[in-house]
């Protein structure tokens, strides 16, 4: 599957899904990822609990809910998306690269003096949403 196509393509909603060191789980609503040229995604962080967990726990899902009708022919329950299962690979910081990565409009949002982080992240594997 082209994620970088996909995600281009397609509105809806996401939620990232972390857990800290000893496990126990978070869950946030995070914008669709940046598909990188290397075929990682990276998501833009401020610097919150998702990102402390996975500086402590390298793993994450991420479930994405496609915005409008469902074809019932596609998804037996009528919802369409993917689960993307996750590894953090590394971090920037340097806010023009991610000044870079953010999508038309949203550039420069957000108070200049909060931290921000471009995470990357390794798919390792990737499933549909319901019924895989």
């Amino acid at each position: 599957m082209d994620l970088a196509d996909y995600f281009d393509k397609t509105k809806g909603l996401g939620i990232l899904a972390t857990a800290d060191a000893q496990g126990r789980v978070d869950v946030a609503l995070y914008a669709r990822p940046h598909v990188m040229e290397d075929g990682e995604i990276a998501f833009i962080m401020g610097d919150r609990l998702s990102h402390d967990n996975v500086a402590a726990n390298p793993h994450a899902a991420y479930l994405f809910l496609e915005r409008g009708a469902a074809d019932p022919a596609e998804s037996e329950a009528g919802y369409n998306g993917l689960r993307l299962y996750l590894t953090r690979t590394r971090e920037e910081t340097d806010p023009q690269k991610i000044d870079a990565v953010r999508r038309t409009g949203r550039r420069g949002r957000g108070p200049e003096d909060v931290p921000k982080f471009l995470v990357h992240f390794r798919v390792d594997r990737v499933r549909r949403l319901v019924g895989d």
